[in-house]
């Protein structure tokens, strides 16, 4: 391959880096860690959904063999272990701040949600450690639990948290309420939807994982976690928990099997081993078994909303207004308090010239598992709750669902939404005039003959998502209740035989970052994408950065990379004028080549490198030695990635089973490194997206708060059968204006857009039967029953 060949990297499909690896079992995840002297931990966890701990009795259990110690939540508190933070901070309409409680790492006064833990074994290995557990006694006095959602915040519930008699929250608003409450009264139609967001559990292939060791002769730690973001672990731990100083605690996240944003947060579990590490002086793991995440994995979704569109005579839209109560479970996770406000309201404009929004979201503690971001975090519920409206309204208003969607479309750039955000560009006519002609829209009618002829109803349901991703800018989150930055980091190292290592904040779990990010090097820099190392995941190496979630790691991390390699190739050209003599303005770099403008007079990229290293010609009263350049990015907007999505779907109407027949996405992500790998996270948030859809659902009961759903018996994960061949195309798309590589990100679109394309088609099948309205998961079960209430009673 000669170099400028080697040159274009961005936009080809290159295979991942990172595979063979992972194929071949070679891999590091942080449960292949083993280091000497190894303990293993398990955790005792609550039965109860809420209850008071009268006594916990642990001398069986500490006389168990194996047995290396054994600690209880007493035991932290006597040496005064802080609880776990809550990353944002959100003010109620009223100006007053969130209320907080205390959010322990080993419960020792009340247990709040079925897998509370209670105490932690340590032992010489799993199995000694699991009998142990077995022989410790708690006895509780059991309390009645407030479970449900939408009634959490009712006169008479009990309390979750006796400091917080009503389990609010927060009371939080977003919008102009005047400006909307007028729009509504001069309306000539509105339409109104009563929406659940279902409660899903993240089930990463990889279970979360911890092993902690303690290095007296420096009294330093290394935690090994299986987490998103390394630094930020570091730092919520270190400075408010165990309140140490950062340089004596390492973070490596190593190889990390899936995240989908359930591995950002600072869990117990993360804290607990490493205060434990030191008091036995050895390394000490715990690996979450499949059932044990169900109860201790942070939980997504959870909302219940009434939402309301208000349009004039032609279809367009004049207001909308949205209450929502929104589950924060028995405790505030990391970034709990910002999933339904900052990254929920925020959205709710989609693609839309709306006028006038106004958002009241109501967050509530019950006695449940925490709930955070889940892929999208915020943005999926505010899609759903926005081409929900969109699409019934259509429906009632006897509207062609992608004319009132064109009707309505942003189409002058920027755009200032009335919830505060700024769409720097978009196409969004484009994306769904492409996405009906792959979806063969005029096809339909014929299609939908067939299957009538064959005793099935055919629907087809539109969905057209915007999301604010690329998380920052810092001063805009900081302004909306960020207690971070929202910045990334970047190193670039060139080595003096010109390979390249960077060193960056972000966090792969999944994406393929060791190949994309090593593309965008090799194309600035012309060398081999084999002579670029991609280095991530520990506080030990990488400088300080925020992690990967939000779709940010190209957009904020290939920034930061892309800044650094300005430097770099800034002082690379005053070594190339110095060799050639020439001034550093006349020096143009391409394809891993130096040239004096309008001459043949050149130097490679490896010339140079081995020069910064080997300085014997070299202008040393004006350079340091060394090719190796740091960087900070810290965006001005968010990036707005935006698409299409059609659905097409088979109802059998006398079992209510349904076949997704076809799906077809188009979105735009601006700038694209890489289409496979793409294509590939599009894949997958459609199938989450469709699960939630049509099967997930996380249910409590609602009397005992015990979980129903806690394995794969009873949680219904989509297989590949469920899932249809997807028609993916990324459009040409609408560069984002205001990061060096014109990239948007992509890795929750799919699980955005999907799920009201799903409910969208399944309305539009059942309409000729008078069903009107489905909640998700739309199950068999449910579908048949919704069919038989709207029949006649006769019928």
């Amino acid at each position: 391959m000669n170099a400028p060949e080697q040159h274009r990297m961005i936009g080809a499909s290159v295979k991942r880096k990172e595979d063979y690896r992972f194929l071949t079992g070679a891999g590091q995840y942080t449960d292949d860690v083993v280091l000497p002297h190894q303990t293993w931990a398990v955790f005792v966890r609550s039965p109860y959904a809420h209850a008071r701990i009268a006594r916990i009795d642990t001398a069986a259990a500490k006389a168990s063999p194996g047995v290396v110690a054994v600690f209880t939540g007493a035991d932290l508190a006597a040496e005064h272990v802080g609880g776990l933070p809550c990353g944002w901070l959100i003010h109620s309409i009223d100006g007053s701040p969130m209320r907080e409680p205390p959010h322990p790492v080993i419960a020792h006064d009340k247990v709040r949600h079925v897998g509370d833990q209670v105490a932690l074994v340590i032992a010489e290995s799993v199995k000694a450690a699991k009998d142990a557990a077995e022989l410790i006694e708690v006895d509780y006095d059991e309390l009645p639990a407030a479970i449900d959602t939408a009634h959490a915040a009712d006169a008479g519930q009990p309390a979750v948290h006796d400091d917080v008699p009503d389990n609010t929250c927060y009371t939080w608003g977003h919008g102009d309420k005047a400006a909307t409450d007028a729009a509504f009264a001069k309306a000539a139609h509105v339409t109104t939807l009563d929406i659940v967001n279902n409660r899903l559990v993240p089930n990463a292939i990889e279970p979360r994982a911890v092993n902690a060791s303690y290095a007296p002769q420096d009294d330093s730690y290394t935690v090994y976690v299986a987490n998103q973001n390394p630094h930020v672990e570091r730092l919520l731990m270190a400075a408010f928990v165990l309140s140490l100083p950062e340089t004596k605690l390492r973070v490596i996240a190593p190889d990390v099997g899936g995240g989908f944003g359930s591995k950002i947060f600072l869990y117990a579990e993360d804290v607990a081993l490493t205060w434990a590490s030191k008091k036995i002086r050895r390394p000490v793991k715990w690996t979450a078994e499949r059932s044990e995440s169900f109860l201790s994995d942070a939980h997504g979704r959870d909302h219940v909303t009434k939402a309301e569109l208000a349009l004039d005579a032609n279809g367009r839209f004049l207001a909308m207004r949205v209450h929502t109560i929104a589950n924060m479970g028995a405790y505030l996770s990391t970034f709990s308090s910002s999933v339904p406000t900052i990254l929920y309201a925020t959205l709710l404009a989609g693609q839309y010239a709306t006028p006038a929004i106004y958002a009241e979201v109501k967050a509530v503690f019950t006695n449940t598992v925490p709930v955070d971001a889940y892929r999208g975090a915020g943005r999926p519920e505010a899609t759903y709750v926005v081409e929900r409206l969109v699409e019934t309204a259509a429906r009632e208003m006897n509207l062609d669902p992608a004319g009132i969607r064109r009707r309505n479309f942003i189409t002058t750039f920027p755009y200032a939404t009335p919830v505060g955000l700024t769409y720097d560009t978009g196409d969004y006519e484009a994306c769904l005039a492409r996405a009906m002609q792959l979806a063969d829209v005029e096809g339909f009618p014929a299609r939908r003959e067939t299957s009538r002829q064959h005793g099935l109803l055919r629907g087809l349901g539109y969905s057209c998502y915007i999301e604010a991703c690329g998380l920052a800018p810092s001063n805009i989150a900081g302004a909306l209740g960020a207690r971070a930055g929202l910045f990334e980091a970047g190193e670039v190292r060139v080595n003096p035989t010109g390979s390249v290592t960077v060193f960056t904040g972000s966090h792969s779990h999944g994406q393929g970052h060791e190949t994309t990010f090593a593309q965008v090097v090799a194309d600035r820099l012309g060398v081999p994408i084999e002579q670029v190392e991609i280095v991530h995941g520990d506080t030990g190496r990488i400088p300080f950065g925020m992690g990967t979630y939000g779709s940010r790691s190209i957009a904020v991390g290939g920034s930061a990379i892309m800044k650094a390699l300005d430097k770099i190739e800034a002082k690379a050209k005053k070594i190339a004028a110095h060799l050639l003599e020439a001034g550093a303005d006349d020096i143009e770099f391409a394809d891993g080549v130096f040239r004096v403008a309008g001459t043949d007079r050149t130097k490679t990229f490896a010339e140079i490198a081995l020069t910064a290293y080997v300085p014997h010609n070299y202008p040393l009263e004006t350079l340091e030695p060394g090719l190796d350049e740091s960087a900070f990015y810290d965006p001005t907007n968010f990036t707005y990635p935006s698409g299409a999505y059609l659905c097409e779907i088979e109802v059998d109407p006398d079992t209510g089973e349904t076949r997704i027949d076809r799906f077809t996405a188009v979105d735009d992500f601006g700038n694209v490194i890489n289409p496979m790998i793409v294509e590939g996270q599009v894949h997958g948030g459609l199938g989450q997206g469709i699960g939630q859809a049509l099967l997930e659902r996380c249910v409590y009961d609602n009397d005992s708060g015990q979980l129903l759903s806690g394995s794969y018996m009873d949680y219904a994960m989509p297989r590949a059968s469920d899932l249809p061949d997807f028609t993916v195309e990324t459009a040409k798309g609408t560069p984002c204006t205001h990061n060096p590589l014109g990239v948007k990100g992509c890795g929750e679109a799919g699980a955005i857009g999907s799920p009201p394309a799903v409910i969208n088609a399944l309305l539009d099948a059942l309409a000729p039967l008078g069903v009107k309205d489905l909640q998700m998961p739309a199950t068999p079960h449910r579908i048949w029953s919704a069919i038989r209430a709207a029949q006649p009673a006769s019928a």
